[in-house]
């Protein structure tokens, strides 16, 4: 059985002028000390983009700092990172515009974590690059095993109107190679900001809750963001019989 912790959003550097930078901060810590604190391991921390508000070295300098845990973190870009600076704080590596795409190795299952930013703008697209790589990791390796693939924007609406016109397009294409690979049991991202459940390609799709913010639906009313409400992740469960079982969990502020 493989448990996995996934969060998203947390926005290092948020707003400074108005103080919420320390405030993403301070949600972001005690998130991971929630995690670190977890009696049981994790088989992995899937953290799905997002991780600094403008792509500045300075911030992602303070994500290395924060997402220091005894489990596994695992990340990918959402359309506040910039990929440069990212690969080279985050990865270590040298600078450059090529996606991040990573395959990750875990215990009876792979993780692919792909890059759906589009730099210069904030609705995203798995580029041809980054889907021939999914296809052919896919295709490789160990193939008897269940795959679990992670990204930032989802690929289909989710009835909030400021996320749906900034959600992943060219979803069709991502459809097609999915389609080709039935060990894929789900697919997880994040820039919604909210937790949510649907399907895509007839495969769940699981949005995990923003750390930093909440966004509301229209029939909540008020601004449609939320930074009262207390940050959130998700725990996904995924069986020997390939069953996929969510759990969400608010985690109260000191």
């Amino acid at each position: 059985m493989l448990t996995i912790a996934h969060l998203s959003d947390i926005h290092l550097g948020q707003d400074h002028r108005r103080d919420r930078g320390k405030r993403a901060r301070r949600r972001a810590e005690q998130v991971m000390a929630y995690l670190n604190a977890l009696p049981g391991p994790l088989d992995a921390v899937l953290v799905t983009g997002d991780l600094a508000d403008h792509g500045l070295p300075a911030e992602y300098e303070q994500v290395a700092k924060v997402l220091t845990s005894r489990h596994p973190i695992l990340t990918c870009p959402g359309n506040h990172d910039i990929r440069a600076p990212y690969r080279e704080v985050l990865l270590g590596e040298e600078p450059g515009e090529e996606p991040v795409n990573r395959l990750h190795r875990l215990p009876g299952a792979d993780v692919l974590m792909l890059d759906s930013s589009v730099p210069g703008r904030h609705d995203g697209l798995l580029d041809d690059r980054t889907l021939d790589w999914l296809d052919t990791q896919l295709s490789e390796g160990r193939t008897e095993l269940p795959a679990l693939v992670a990204f930032h924007h989802p690929p289909v609406e989710l009835h909030i109107p400021f996320v749906d016109g900034i959600r992943q397009f060219g979803e069709e294409r991502l459809a097609q190679v999915l389609g080709r690979h039935p060990r894929v049991v789900a697919l997880l991202c994040g820039h919604s900001h909210t937790p949510a459940a649907t399907t895509f390609a007839g495969l769940p799709v699981l949005v995990a809750p923003g750390v930093v913010s909440t966004i509301t639906l229209p029939c909540e009313g008020g601004s449609g963001i939320s930074f009262d409400h207390p940050p959130m992740l998700a725990f996904h469960v995924l069986d020997g019989d390939r069953r996929l079982t969510t759990h969400y969990r608010a985690v109260l502020l000191d």
